[in-house]
């Protein structure tokens, strides 16, 4: 089956949802799949490369960040993806389009579906389903709402990684069909260390530093943590919010024990899970966290909040949920876990990995993507 890929992220730009689309990628090359990826080029990266068996054109987008675009860059894919997606399609003939994202992907693959007669999926990723992260995006979502619609009706199929992002999008259109495959992980390449040291604590976040993932929930807990023992947090991500969580952390006196790691190439990641022994996670909102994924993978407990995605992945043999923007009762799960005997944070790592290999390695899910595949090209 050839399948051609439609989304501006991918690494090494771009945040989960571009990691996500390369691993399903390579997934779905390993089976023996032709996969093609259309992406957004960004400075001194190749136009065109191959890796691990997917095909990569980036074409012109205007991108300025690896790691975070705007509307500008979001409307200039639209545009350009037109065209190259038109030209390859054309030529290579696609069995089906996959689209992360129902804006800006989806609008490329709906546009020209009555010329290029290519059935195409649209994978919601959270940001492009009205009603997440309201704080952000309403004016946005108002806006594209309609076009939304007749994207996601156009769909052959229209898939959420999660089943909170699903009811989420059923509420927006109701009349639409929306089936769940999570995200996977590489659980090689996030693998445990051979040893680790279960104390002192050792704290670990990686993601986009916006509002969005409640680092400042996070914060206001280890400040509120009566006599911890000598922590450390290790926040992997860079993005807008991070002067007002820097000038945070010196407001409560908690700087020197947090290290802003920044934005960190995707080689990088494997290591500071490695590295770390508790993972923490306060997002106010998510599809399906693909960092809780991978630190589950590298055997690390959990402590997040209680949100679609996260609700599904953590049990409480992998870890501990909180409510979100509470950040007492976040203090409280930090606290108890702190004075929990090694031996507790070595069984919940234990189990969370094991939790991963049985449900949600890349194979399971580009499995689940090409049954979806091959029942809507018929």
């Amino acid at each position: 089956m050839r399948v051609l890929v439609l989304n501006p992220e991918y690494p090494p730009i771009g945040g989960g949802a571009g990691n996500a689309s390369r691993h399903l990628a390579q997934a779905l090359a390993a089976q023996g799949h032709a996969v093609t990826v259309l992406t957004a080029h960004y400075r001194g990266l190749s136009r065109r490369e191959e890796a691990n068996g997917v095909q990569v054109v980036r074409i012109l987008a205007l991108r300025r960040r690896a790691d975070r675009s705007g509307a500008l860059e979001q409307a200039a894919f639209i545009l350009s993806g037109l065209v190259h997606t038109a030209r390859l399609a054309r030529r290579w003939r696609p069995d089906v389009i996959l689209a992360f994202f129902g804006a800006p992907s989806g609008m490329i693959a709906w546009a020209l579906r009555p010329w290029l007669k290519v059935p195409y999926v649209v994978a919601l990723r959270g940001g492009d389903v009205p009603g997440f992260r309201p704080y952000d995006f309403a004016t946005y979502h108002r806006l594209i709402g309609p076009l939304l619609r007749r994207v996601w009706r156009g769909a052959a199929a229209v898939v959420a990684n999660s089943q909170g992002l699903r009811d989420l999008a059923r509420r927006f259109d109701p009349a639409v069909p929306i089936r769940v495959i999570p995200n996977g992980v590489d659980a090689h390449r996030f693998a445990p260390p051979e040893a680790r040291a279960w104390t002192p604590p050792r704290l670990l976040f990686v993601g986009r530093v916006v509002y969005q993932k409640g680092l400042d929930v996070l914060l206001q807990a280890l400040a509120g943590i009566p006599d911890p023992p000598p922590w450390h947090l290790t926040i992997v991500g860079d993005g807008p919010y991070r002067p007002a969580l820097e000038a945070l952390a010196e407001r409560l006196g908690l700087r020197p024990f947090i290290t802003f790691a920044g934005w960190q190439p995707p080689e990088r990641i494997p290591a500071f899970y490695r590295q770390a022994n508790l993972f923490v996670f306060p997002s106010r909102d998510e599809g399906m966290p693909n960092a809780v994924l991978e630190a589950m993978a590298a055997g690390l407990p959990v402590v997040a909040s209680r949100i679609a995605g996260n609700e599904e992945l953590i049990t409480p043999q992998v870890g501990v949920l909180t409510p979100k923007d509470d950040p007492e009762m976040l203090a409280r799960a930090l606290d108890s876990l702190f004075t929990a005997p090694p031996e507790t944070w070595r069984q919940l790592g234990k189990n969370a990995r094991r939790r991963v290999l049985q449900h949600y390695t890349w194979e399971i899910t580009a499995g689940q993507y090409v049954a979806l595949f091959r029942e809507v090209v018929g």
